[in-house]
């Protein structure tokens, strides 16, 4: 098992993130859809207001991944759930541990923060990444179906009236 360190990101890794950000939206084919700046990163991750975080994974020193992750909240259980949105480990790292490692870190914080649940979502293409979650007990959620409200159509619904 290879020298795996998890540690919080801090200012200086977001170049860092912001190359992973690239290269796991060029495997996930849409390195188009990034609009991100590290500015944007910085202001999420360490501005007044920021309301999401980030852990880097090193393997004898070297940054080969990251998790950025928020919390949101569940009215029926009644608490907060830690939230994925993205994990990504460099090619030549994976198979490593820093994938495992990266999420057994974020389930011990979701149960160190009283967390009821632990989600993300995965492409449905990504077979190597199911295979992955379905091997240490993920299941999929296939009763709900994700939607989501973007540009032009955020802009129009937001702007009408009642």
């Amino acid at each position: 098992m290879a020298d795996i360190d998890i540690k919080n990101a801090n200012e200086s890794d977001i170049p860092t993130i912001m190359q992973f950000v690239r290269d796991l939206a060029e495997y996930e084919k849409a390195l188009h859809e990034v609009h991100a700046t590290e500015q944007d990163l910085h202001h999420a991750l360490f501005g007044p207001d920021a309301r999401a975080h980030a852990v880097i994974c090193r393997i004898q020193g070297k940054p080969v991944g990251f998790a950025l992750f928020f919390f949101n909240y569940s009215t029926w259980m009644g608490k907060y759930g830690l939230f994925l949105e993205d994990l990504y480990v460099a090619p030549d790292a994976r198979g490593s541990g820093a994938g495992k490692g990266l999420l057994q870190y974020l389930a011990k914080l979701a149960v160190a923060k009283d967390c009821a649940r632990f989600e993300w979502n995965v492409l449905d293409w990504n077979q190597p990444a199911i295979d992955f979650y379905e091997a240490f007990g993920a299941t999929a959620q296939n009763e709900w179906i994700g939607y989501r409200l973007s540009g032009d159509a955020l802009m129009d619904f937001a702007k009408q009236s009642n």
